[in-house]
């Protein structure tokens, strides 16, 4: 049971802004944490945004549903072109971790991508650059008709240069504050996202290309579903759920039974979700 408990304090899981014109949900990219091209663990500040945001009583009661996304790397596996927030994680040139931001994405009856309204954002600005957009959000959202309420249509209306100058003066008053993230924080945050035991592996075993050589059909799996991890040694497994030839469904209760007897023997007991609605073993020798 402490072992239980102790994995379960690693998850915030809650029912709380599930619904209403609050920020709803943070969520991250499926391989958060493992892969090899991520600059930071984006889980992190995923939860450190929910943290922030959860209960904010100056957002309580936004113009419109909100939801944000953070991917580890440049490339969007959290579809952070479709939220209202997308963050990517990148270097600048001196090497230094940071944000890009975008801001307006959307789908619904007016799909709208994001504009992206800062290049790289320092570290320790995330939750105050936030701050400045939701509060020009809640500001001059629109509230007298549900279907313009969404940052999507303030930042089309308002433009994509003038939104971007209101959250800079609405940031240049704010910045250096209370809301400055420290590092003792983040490194904080980090101790709930622990790697689980991995082994010291080479990262193509001739097992590994023997079985390649003798199987095309095992060669094609990888080199289709597999995608490279950081640590050696270990891949990612992609499971799709869609049958070859049919549509997308639900999993059958057989089928996450199995799923989960092979994470549980293959990857350290975990199984991810997807925004594709496929699911992800992350770390798999």
């Amino acid at each position: 049971m402490p072992d239980l408990l102790d994995e379960l304090a690693k998850v915030e899981m809650h029912a709380l802004q599930i619904s209403g014109n609050v920020i709803r949900n943070v969520t991250a990219d499926q391989y958060a944490g493992v892969a090899a091209d991520e600059v930071e663990d984006p889980r992190i500040y995923a939860e450190i945004i929910r943290q922030r945001s959860t209960l904010h009583p100056e957002f309580s009661f936004l113009p419109r549903k909100f939801k944000i996304a953070v991917t580890g790397s440049e490339t969007d596996r959290a579809a952070i072109k479709l939220h209202d927030i997308g963050i990517a994680m990148l270097r600048n040139d001196a090497g230094e971790a940071g944000f890009r931001i975008d801001v307006g994405g959307g789908q619904g009856r007016t799909p709208v991508i994001v504009e992206t309204i800062r290049d790289c954002l320092p570290k320790q600005g995330l939750l105050t650059y936030l701050e400045a957009i939701l509060r020009v959000h809640n500001t001059l959202g629109r509230r007298n008709n549900i279907y313009k309420a969404r940052i999507k249509i303030l930042v089309q209306e308002t433009g994509a240069a003038r939104f971007t100058e209101l959250v800079k003066e609405e940031f240049a008053q704010i910045q250096g504050g209370a809301l400055d993230l420290p590092r003792a924080e983040i490194d904080r945050i980090r101790t709930y996202f622990a790697p689980p035991p991995y082994e010291t592996l080479e990262d193509a075993p001739e097992e590994l290309r023997s079985a390649e050589a003798a199987d095309a059909e095992f060669a094609a799996w990888v080199r289709t579903i597999v995608s490279a991890h950081k640590k050696p040694g270990y891949g990612i497994v992609n499971v799709s759920l869609k049958p070859v030839g049919g549509i997308p469904r639900d999993a059958s209760a057989d089928e996450m039974d199995a799923m989960a007897d092979l994470a549980e023997r293959y990857a350290f007991g975990e199984i991810r979700v997807t925004h594709e609605q496929n699911l992800t073993l992350p770390s798999v020798q």
